[in-house]
């Protein structure tokens, strides 16, 4: 007489409540996390004409365009420092973090198809769009290394923390890309709100003005923005302007407090994904 072996029963059920992250299961699939990183770059100067020289040519021109109004025909101050090599040294930043939220915000309503049919951790999409922008942002390096020579500027031990910025810079990017790609998911407005404050965000961090200029009493409220220390950071590091102080730490508590909230989230919400794209 054969013995019945009753099969285990699996019972697929939704997840409820705030979710672990499981940030393991990124590395599992590591290989999808590089195809979309760099399908993204490749999109991006897909049948251009100049290529990455693009990368050069936008941020060169907003510089002209601020040099000229800004610091010639207003004379904003920028501490002593040429203004063509203050204000790029922080669209520069800027850059890096603008196109990282723009990438982000968008990631998971342009892969809709994806989403819907194939299960993967969907935590790569939204941070898959914060790499690309790195490329330009190393490409106009070269750029601001040309300028700093030209202005009479060398190389300092300040230049170690340059990496400490710039990652806190793509990590600003990857918290406001978590919030903004799981509510877009849902609310397609946010697709047009998103160039509006990009452009917003341009005049109210320090990009076309110090951050010296804001009264004392205000420096701890204006790093809320946490931007406002990466860019001051940035121009600390590499031309020895005004030290950010305790701003970068206001910053630097914003950007972990926006990653953090930001990864859960969007696992909060990523099981209404598929229904809702």
């Amino acid at each position: 007489m054969k013995s019945i072996i009753s099969e285990p029963v699996i019972r697929i059920r939704p997840s409820r409540g705030w979710v672990p992250v499981h940030l393991r299961d990124l590395w599992a699939y590591h290989e999808l996390f590089y195809f979309l990183t760099w399908r993204q770059i490749k999109v991006r100067y897909k049948q251009t004409v100049l290529g990455f020289a693009w990368a050069i040519i936008q941020p060169v021109m907003m510089m002209v365009v601020f040099s000229l109004f800004f610091g010639n025909l207003l004379g904003v101050s920028s501490e002593g420092t040429p203004y063509p090599l203050f204000s790029y040294a922080a669209l520069l930043p800027w850059n890096l973090f603008a196109q990282g939220v723009a990438l982000s915000s968008n990631s998971l309503v342009s892969e809709a198809n994806l989403v819907k049919k194939v299960y993967f951790p969907r935590l790569a999409m939204p941070l898959s769009g914060i790499l690309p922008p790195l490329v330009d942002f190393l490409i106009g390096f070269l750029v601001l290394v040309g300028l700093m020579f030209y202005f009479g500027y060398g190389l300092t031990l300040r230049m170690l923390w340059l990496p400490v910025f710039i990652i806190l810079a793509m990590l600003t990017a990857a918290g406001i890309g978590l919030w903004l790609s799981a509510i877009n998911a849902k609310y397609r407005d946010i697709g047009h709100i998103v160039p509006f404050l990009i452009q917003l965000g341009l005049f109210v961090s320090p990009v076309v003005y110090p951050a010296s200029l804001l009264p004392q009493r205000f420096q701890t409220f204006y790093g809320l923005n946490p931007m406002a220390g990466v860019i001051e950071g940035f121009r600390w590091t590499l031309l020895g302007t005004e030290p950010p102080g305790y701003l970068i730490a206001v910053s630097a508590a914003i950007v972990i407090l926006l990653l953090v909230s930001g990864l859960y989230y969007f696992r909060h919400r990523e099981k209404e994904f598929a229904d809702v794209l």
